[in-house]
Protein backbone atom coordinates (compact mmCIF):
# COMPACT_ATOMS: atom_id res chain seq x y z
CA UNK A 1 0.00 0.00 0.00
CA UNK A 2 1.32 3.40 -0.90
CA UNK A 3 1.65 6.20 1.60
CA UNK A 4 -1.24 8.56 2.21
CA UNK A 5 -1.12 12.31 2.82
CA UNK A 6 -2.42 13.38 6.22
CA UNK A 7 -4.07 16.73 6.82
CA UNK A 8 -5.87 18.17 9.82
CA UNK A 9 -9.10 17.11 8.09
CA UNK A 10 -8.29 13.38 7.85
CA UNK A 11 -5.78 12.94 10.68
CA UNK A 12 -8.24 12.00 13.44
CA UNK A 13 -10.21 9.55 11.31
CA UNK A 14 -7.01 7.88 10.10
CA UNK A 15 -5.74 7.38 13.67
CA UNK A 16 -9.10 6.17 14.99
CA UNK A 17 -9.93 3.79 12.15
CA UNK A 18 -6.60 1.98 11.76
CA UNK A 19 -4.68 -0.31 14.11
CA UNK A 20 -1.15 0.87 13.27
CA UNK A 21 -0.33 4.25 11.73
CA UNK A 22 3.24 5.30 10.98
CA UNK A 23 3.66 8.98 10.20
CA UNK A 24 6.55 10.76 8.53
CA UNK A 25 6.59 14.51 9.26
CA UNK A 26 8.59 16.10 6.43
CA UNK A 27 9.07 19.19 4.23
CA UNK A 28 10.04 19.63 0.58
CA UNK A 29 13.14 21.70 1.41
CA UNK A 30 14.54 19.05 3.81
CA UNK A 31 17.37 16.97 2.32
CA UNK A 32 17.20 14.16 4.91
CA UNK A 33 13.42 14.03 4.35
CA UNK A 34 13.93 13.51 0.62
CA UNK A 35 16.52 10.79 1.33
CA UNK A 36 14.17 9.00 3.75
CA UNK A 37 11.13 9.17 1.43
CA UNK A 38 12.05 6.09 -0.72
CA UNK A 39 12.79 4.04 2.42
CA UNK A 40 9.41 5.00 3.89
CA UNK A 41 7.61 4.28 0.60
CA UNK A 42 9.29 0.85 0.27
CA UNK A 43 8.26 -0.08 3.81
CA UNK A 44 4.68 0.91 3.01
CA UNK A 45 4.73 -1.55 0.11
CA UNK A 46 6.02 -4.34 2.40
CA UNK A 47 3.38 -3.87 5.12
CA UNK A 48 -0.11 -3.69 3.64
CA UNK A 49 -1.58 -4.13 7.14
CA UNK A 50 -0.07 -0.83 8.33
CA UNK A 51 -1.02 2.71 7.32
CA UNK A 52 2.02 4.73 6.26
CA UNK A 53 1.21 8.42 6.16
CA UNK A 54 3.07 11.64 5.49
CA UNK A 55 2.49 15.11 6.95
CA UNK A 56 3.98 18.00 5.01
CA UNK A 57 4.93 20.33 7.85
CA UNK A 58 4.85 23.36 5.56
CA UNK A 59 1.25 22.72 4.48
CA UNK A 60 0.07 21.34 7.83
CA UNK A 61 1.72 23.70 10.31
CA UNK A 62 -1.13 23.29 12.82
CA UNK A 63 -0.62 19.50 12.93
CA UNK A 64 3.14 19.85 13.22
CA UNK A 65 2.77 22.36 16.05
CA UNK A 66 0.17 20.20 17.79
CA UNK A 67 2.59 17.28 17.88
CA UNK A 68 5.52 19.54 18.80
CA UNK A 69 7.53 18.68 15.71
CA UNK A 70 10.76 20.64 16.06
CA UNK A 71 13.02 18.66 13.73
CA UNK A 72 12.32 16.83 10.51
CA UNK A 73 12.06 14.19 9.43
CA UNK A 74 10.25 12.96 12.52
CA UNK A 75 8.78 9.48 12.58
CA UNK A 76 5.75 8.86 14.77
CA UNK A 77 4.07 5.50 15.39
CA UNK A 78 0.63 5.00 16.86
CA UNK A 79 -1.03 1.68 17.58
CA UNK A 80 -4.61 1.50 18.78
CA UNK A 81 -4.49 5.31 19.10
CA UNK A 82 -1.57 5.13 21.55
CA UNK A 83 1.61 6.99 20.70
CA UNK A 84 4.42 4.45 20.92
CA UNK A 85 7.28 6.21 19.17
CA UNK A 86 8.21 9.73 18.16
CA UNK A 87 11.79 10.46 17.14
CA UNK A 88 13.45 12.84 14.70
CA UNK A 89 15.92 11.61 12.14
CA UNK A 90 15.96 9.54 8.98
CA UNK A 91 16.19 5.78 9.46
CA UNK A 92 17.76 3.12 7.30
CA UNK A 93 15.51 0.48 5.73
CA UNK A 94 16.70 -2.08 8.30
CA UNK A 95 16.00 0.25 11.21
CA UNK A 96 12.51 1.03 9.95
CA UNK A 97 11.75 -2.67 9.38
CA UNK A 98 12.91 -3.42 12.93
CA UNK A 99 10.65 -0.75 14.41
CA UNK A 100 7.65 -1.92 12.38
CA UNK A 101 8.23 -5.53 13.48
CA UNK A 102 8.53 -4.53 17.14
CA UNK A 103 5.36 -2.44 16.88
CA UNK A 104 3.44 -5.41 15.49
CA UNK A 105 4.79 -7.73 18.21
CA UNK A 106 3.77 -5.52 21.13
CA UNK A 107 1.15 -6.85 23.52
CA UNK A 108 -1.12 -3.82 23.71
CA UNK A 109 -2.81 -5.08 26.90
CA UNK A 110 0.58 -4.82 28.62
CA UNK A 111 1.13 -1.36 27.11
CA UNK A 112 -2.27 -0.15 28.41
CA UNK A 113 -1.53 -1.60 31.87
CA UNK A 114 1.80 0.27 31.94
CA UNK A 115 0.07 3.52 30.94
CA UNK A 116 -2.55 3.07 33.68
CA UNK A 117 0.19 2.32 36.23
CA UNK A 118 2.10 5.48 35.22
CA UNK A 119 -1.07 7.56 35.43
CA UNK A 120 -1.86 6.23 38.95
CA UNK A 121 1.71 6.98 40.04
CA UNK A 122 1.50 10.51 38.62
CA UNK A 123 -1.79 11.14 40.44
CA UNK A 124 -0.35 10.00 43.80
Amino acid sequence: MATIELTKENFGDTIQNNDIVIIDFWATWCGPCRSFAPVFEAASENHSDVIFAKVNTEDQQELAAGYQIRSIPTLMILREQILLYSEPGALSAAQLEDIVAKTKELDMDVVRQEIEKEQRTAES
